[in-house]
């Protein structure tokens, strides 16, 4: 099947029996990799599938640093990346040299870092977090001090909730999400005056500021369901709205300004989930050093809610 036309979904479906491949997809994918997934969520969500599942092989659709999680979380299970120039551009504005540095700066404070970091940044964290649980994870860690990696915004997020603590803030930003502008939301109230607005905390803190709610992509998806509003505008990548409105037809959604991408996230197509499943290519394999000392951090990071 050397074209996009000669296959179909049944041809895949039939592929993913034969393999015993479980399909992990972020909600930035695109829809029709959405509804090929047999879990569906959010960097923390599918963190603990990944440990949890009984699978020997994961095709993980999303970026590198996710399947490098599943990875760290289950190293006896074969883990696939679908496109392997999937990277991220957030998770490459810090390196571990410079996280090196700042560790000799403040040596008794906590790393905590974004799981949107490499596998070398988390080797050197002393836990990770996602934007669902971020807070909790300061919030919690025993020590006054923390050193928060690569997110400014989310990091902004995090201080402005817990006060009680000293967070000192790498200057990293997500290219996607820093587009959204205060001015859209301005925008959108006029537009959408009966609207909830609910944005992602790696946007811009005078968005999140303006926002209703401030959630994960996960915490959309809970938030949407039980909300009574029949309208919300999204400040986040356009997939989750393919993914609410799959989920929520009787709900109406709107993009916080002009619809944003994340072409990487957008990389993973229907032929190339379809040829790296049937070749099983593009598999992550790390140091084991880098693996255990990774594991620590993620471990602790899935213990909170």
């Amino acid at each position: 099947m050397s074209s996009e036309e000669k296959i179909t979904k049944d041809d895949f479906l039939r592929l993913k029996k034969q393999k015993k491949a479980l399909i992990l997809a972020h909600n930035y994918q695109l829809g029709e990799i959405q509804d090929l997934a047999d879990y569906l969520g959010d960097s923390l969500e599918l963190a603990k599938v990944s440990r949890e599942v009984e699978a020997e092989l994961i095709v993980f659709c999303g970026v590198t640093f996710m399947a490098e999680t599943a990875k760290i979380l289950s190293p006896e299970k074969k883990v696939l990346l679908p496109v392997k120039e999937a990277g991220c551009p957030l998770a490459d504005t810090i390196s571990p040299s410079q996280l090196i540095k700042l560790k000799q700066d403040y040596p008794e404070a906590w790393v905590v870092s974004y799981v949107n970091t490499s596998a070398e940044i988390k080797a050197l964290s002393d836990v990770c977090c996602t934007s669902a649980n971020a807070v909790s994870v300061v919030k919690n860690i025993p020590v006054n001090q923390v050193i928060f990696v690569p997110d400014k915004n989310l990091g902004w997020w995090v201080k402005k909730n817990v006060p009680e603590k000293d967070i000192i803030l790498w200057q990293g930003g997500c290219f996607v999400h820093e587009q959204f502008k205060e001015s859209d939301v301005d925008i959108s109230r006029k537009n959408y005056p009966n609207a909830e607005i609910l944005v992602h905390p790696e946007c811009n803190f005078k968005v999140l500021e303006k926002s209703d709610k401030i959630l994960s992509t996960g915490g959309m998806v809970n938030w949407v369901k039980q909300s009574s509003a029949k309208t919300f505008v999204i400040g986040t990548e356009q997939g989750m709205i393919y993914r609410l409105g799959k989920e929520n037809p009787e709900k109406t959604f709107y993009s916080l300004g002009m619809a944003r991408l994340c072409r990487n996230m957008k990389m993973t197509t229907f032929t190339a989930l379809y040829n790296c499943l049937k070749r099983e290519e593009f598999e992550m394999n790390l140091e084991p050093e880098i693996m255990v000392s990774a594991r620590v951090a993620l471990e602790r990071m899935v213990q909170y809610v």
